[in-house]
């Protein structure tokens, strides 16, 4: 038997149908991931090529995306050696939202590609850790109202707006209807919409793509001869004017990234804004949202809460848009990673690992309370 299994083993038929583009090693178990990278790895080695990198790429040639991770090492912390911090307290409100932690996972789109469970399983993973708060995307798999029957955790909305008045009324009204504690309006994909669905194709052979990039190149009108999607190119500020009748929560504004935008954005009297360039899949050569943040603070002036994402990955790194004025910060592919690694499990561990980076980094910072957190944390040094 043992000369049979070696010669299986060793089979040329056998090794033909491995697949050469995967790593075979073990899937290491939940307790040896220490950080929100480590997920990342395991995410990759279970999912589809083009599943992978709908999540990781950015848009064009990703400067922007690069530029949301490098911004942190423009900032560093400045320690207390000696303080007195006994577990720092890290509970807050956020637009009539409880919070454990000032961190929420931002909107994203199709999850049941990630894992069976969908956003069912995201969910169940944020009320695990300290019921952390979830924006639904508008291109959830499943819908809001079973989203919010697997979990008691705090949810909020994200629209993208629509040309028919009444669509959007009819989305938000059954959102808000099903528990839905605040309306998110992404407003930072104006002219583009990232597709990769021929690089996909490439890569993995199937070409799954999100179809939203052929098929807008089909329907666009002549004269348009670049073929850029124009579902989107229509928004004007009015449109926060026309929803606030039956917006019922706080009204946050998602994708602004400049001062001008921030006023106004306060000017149509929203509830929020919300700083994010799309994780760098919007526009390309924009800047990071961590450099423009100190602006729009000062531009703000207290007026409003803001909220932060672009390129958070560490503990450290909510400290420090913290510092420089967010209310609280929100994860985008970090969440994605645990779901797809280990199911709702895995986005509960990937969070619990973050709050525990932000209270040690609050620790050996001498921050007992968010509200020690302020500008003489950080020292930025933006080019």
């Amino acid at each position: 038997m043992g000369a049979l299994a070696a010669f299986v083993a060793g089979s040329p038929l056998l090794r033909s149908q491995e697949d050469p583009f995967r790593d075979h090693s073990r899937v290491p178990s939940m307790r040896e991931m220490l950080n929100a990278f480590d997920f990342e790895a395991v995410a990759y080695a279970k999912l589809p090529r083009s599943v992978y990198n709908y999540t990781a790429y950015g848009e064009g040639s990703e400067f922007t995306l690069r530029r949301n991770r490098q911004a942190f090492d423009w900032v560093q912390l400045v320690p207390k050696r000696i303080a007195d911090v006994n577990k720092p307290q890290t509970s807050l409100e956020v637009f009539g939202t409880q919070m454990a932690f000032p961190i929420i996972v931002s909107p994203t789109a199709a999850h049941l590609e990630l894992n069976s469970e969908a956003e069912a399983g995201t969910h169940k993973g944020c009320e695990a850790a300290s019921n952390t708060t979830m924006i639904v995307s508008n291109n959830s798999s499943l819908t809001f109202d079973k989203i919010a029957a697997a979990a008691k955790s705090p949810l909020w909305v994200q629209l993208y707006p629509k040309q028919q008045l009444d669509d959007n009324r009819t989305y938000l009204e059954a959102a808000q209807m099903n528990g839905a504690k605040a309306v998110v309006v992404t407003m930072d994909q104006q002219a583009s919409y990232y597709e990769r669905a021929v690089h996909d194709r490439n890569l993995a052979g199937g070409g799954r793509g999100r179809g939203g990039g052929l098929r807008a190149a089909a329907g666009a009108r002549a004269g348009n001869p670049y073929r850029i999607s124009e579902f989107r190119l229509w928004y004007e500020w009015k449109f926060f004017d026309d929803i606030r009748p039956f917006v019922k929560v706080p009204l946050l504004a998602k994708g602004v990234v400049t001062a001008e935008d921030a006023k106004l954005c306060l000017e149509h009297g929203v509830d929020g804004i919300y700083v994010s360039n799309h994780g760098g899949r919007s526009l390309d050569y924009g800047p990071s949202t961590l450099e423009v943040l100190p602006e729009i603070m000062d531009a703000v002036g207290g007026k409003v809460p803001v909220i932060f994402d672009g390129g958070v990955r560490r503990g450290t790194d909510v400290l420090k848009a913290l510092a420089l004025g967010a209310k609280a910060v929100c994860l985008g592919r970090v969440p994605r990673w645990g779901l797809a690694a280990y199911g709702s499990a895995g986005v509960q561990r990937v969070l619990e690992i973050m709050q525990a980076e932000l209270l040690q980094a609050m620790e050996s910072t001498g921050r007992s309370s968010l509200t020690a957190v302020d500008k003489s944390l950080a020292l930025t040094n933006f080019p």
